[in-house]
């Protein structure tokens, strides 16, 4: 699985805004600063996200965006889906739509069950998990898992 950047961009600007909830609406321009964004990329990522019904705008010199739902109800997988689309595909098609014949047959189930696990951990996490440093201990195992930081 490969994490885009506009993904990884749009989680990392709902975490900045996660984090200042309670300050009001954050301008994008601080929150492109705070994360290290291209700030015109960032725009078209809150556009999605505003769209998608997780963040909301609101004009003015005291403007700016904030979530659209308390952190604990917006998962990664939340975002990542309202920006890129579905959590796993194979060549841009979701795997219940695929179909393989031969020795090949058996890679279906492989690729559901991948998926199943993706949405599994990305379902599983919120916002406030990762803003308070909070994961649940399912995903901490995994990372802490000693061949967990290694590439084969």
């Amino acid at each position: 699985m490969r994490i885009s950047a506009r993904a990884d961009y749009a989680v990392r600007a709902a975490l900045q805004l996660a984090a200042s909830q309670e300050d009001g609406p954050v301008k994008a321009e601080a929150i492109a600063e705070a994360q290290d964004i291209p700030h015109k990329f960032l725009e078209g990522i809150l556009g999605d996200m505003r769209r998608g019904g997780l963040v909301l705008s609101q004009r003015g010199g005291n403007g700016g965006y904030r979530l659209a739902r308390p952190a604990g109800s917006i998962s990664i997988a939340d975002i990542i889906r309202v920006v890129d689309g579905p959590l796993v595909s194979v060549r841009g098609v979701r795997p219940p739509d695929l179909s393989y014949t031969g020795p090949a047959e058996s890679l279906l189930p492989l690729w559901i069950a991948l998926r199943a696990n993706v949405r599994e951990i990305l379902d599983g996490v919120s916002l406030a998990d990762v803003a308070s440093a909070d994961l649940p201990a399912e995903v901490s195992a995994l990372a802490h898992a000693p061949d967990a930081w290694t590439n084969p």
